[in-house]
């Protein structure tokens, strides 16, 4: 039993073109239905992009087999999330059902313990999001925000202008 199979001249050539033909495809499907394509705006979005990077790898390392499969479902996933996107732009309501809340994790150096544990992010995650971030002190920080991404945004400033109340509007301050 080989671990590795050999690769031929014409196996190798396949995964090329197959590559290419692949690439562009990608190309055409994010000028057809929009940059959010392959966008990290919510979880969804996320999952979605990870399933077209499982089909194109598929693709690309077996072409022979799935590269009609690939663009077939990658049409399709990408029609299906511009059709989402679209829904999702257009209705509140919607949104608030099928998307989660993102959920405040701090606000005015005020640690939400009760929020970290619900959102499952530790106080050791917390405090190395607020060193990348070049926090000094907790009272530096206005708000952080667990994202609907999962990403943690830290907003924060020596000043003392308070945050704009737009850009805390969706936000959970309890679970």
């Amino acid at each position: 039993m080989e671990i590795f199979e050999p690769l031929t001249l014409q196996t190798v050539l396949q995964m090329c073109i197959a590559a290419i033909c692949i690439y562009l495809y990608i190309m055409l499907i994010t000028r057809v239905t929009g940059k959010r394509t392959f966008a990290k705006m919510t979880s969804f979005d996320f999952a979605v992009t990870i399933a077209m990077g499982s089909i194109l790898a598929d693709a690309v390392n077996k072409p022979v087999s799935s590269l009609m499969p690939a663009i077939v479902s990658l049409a399709l996933l990408a029609g299906l999330q511009a059709l989402f996107a679209k829904i999702l732009s257009s209705s509140d309501k919607t949104q608030k059902i099928v998307t989660n809340t993102p959920i405040l994790l701090m606000k005015d150096g005020e640690i939400f313990k009760e929020n970290l544990n619900k959102a499952l992010v530790s106080q050791a995650d917390l405090m190395g999001k607020l060193r990348e971030a070049n926090v000094l002190q907790l009272s530096q920080v206005k708000a952080v925000v667990f994202e609907t991404t999962g990403d943690i945004s830290v907003l924060h400033t020596d000043s003392p202008i308070e945050i704009d109340d737009i850009i805390m509007t969706d936000v959970a301050a309890t679970i």
